[in-house]
């Protein structure tokens, strides 16, 4: 079956879900989004990656890109390929001395990884029939296909800092106002 490419466009409290979070995939084709809530921990996992911070001590998935890389083998892909009662299933796909290796995952966990070693994520045509959303009119904040505030530009930053406000997220705004400031201190 083909691969659908996605990128996670957004990390945000789930609504539906007190206490965890959303990842929100955009279909690099279309705008059919695919939401996938996870836990805080892995929330936090993935969030950590995706602004480059590096913790004190490695956490489980640095822990586990440290042992694969040091087995000369790469994460190429991770394939979310299959959703059953609301539950991700997923595939690590790594190319290792021995030949090409798939490691069953929990989606989360595969996300963490992927963030962290750089690599596409894709889904099937039948995750994305079940579960996906398609908008009609999508959102100007998260079209540009970008995975880190700092690829944004001013403008853009400061049109999405805008909507936050009005959503009144303001974790992700504190977020975005710091990215605005980090710019407009690099462009002096």
């Amino acid at each position: 079956m083909p691969e659908v490419e996605l990128t996670l466009i957004a990390i945000s409290a789930s609504e539906s879900q007190k206490g965890n979070f959303v990842l929100v995939f955009e279909e690099n084709e279309s705008f059919r989004r695919l939401p996938i809530i996870i836990g805080d921990y892995e929330a936090q996992a993935i969030a950590i990656a995706l602004e480059r911070m590096s913790p004190d001590r490695p956490m489980t998935h640095d822990l586990f890109y440290n042992a694969i890389s040091q087995l000369d083998a790469k994460l190429v892909k991770v394939i979310i390929h299959k959703v059953e009662n609301g539950v991700f299933f997923s595939h690590l796909i790594l190319a290792a001395p021995s030949g090409e290796l798939v490691i069953d995952s929990r989606t989360s966990d595969a996300v963490a990884l992927a963030v962290r070693f750089r690599c596409p994520i894709y889904t099937t045509e039948e995750v994305m029939s079940k579960v996906s959303i398609v908008l009609d009119d999508p959102s100007d904040a998260f079209t540009n296909k970008r995975g880190r505030l700092e690829d944004y530009s001013i403008e853009e930053l400061e049109r999405i800092l805008e909507k936050l406000l009005q959503k009144e997220d303001y974790r992700s705004a504190v977020r975005v106002r710091n990215a605005i400031k980090l710019k407009r201190k690099d462009s002096n």
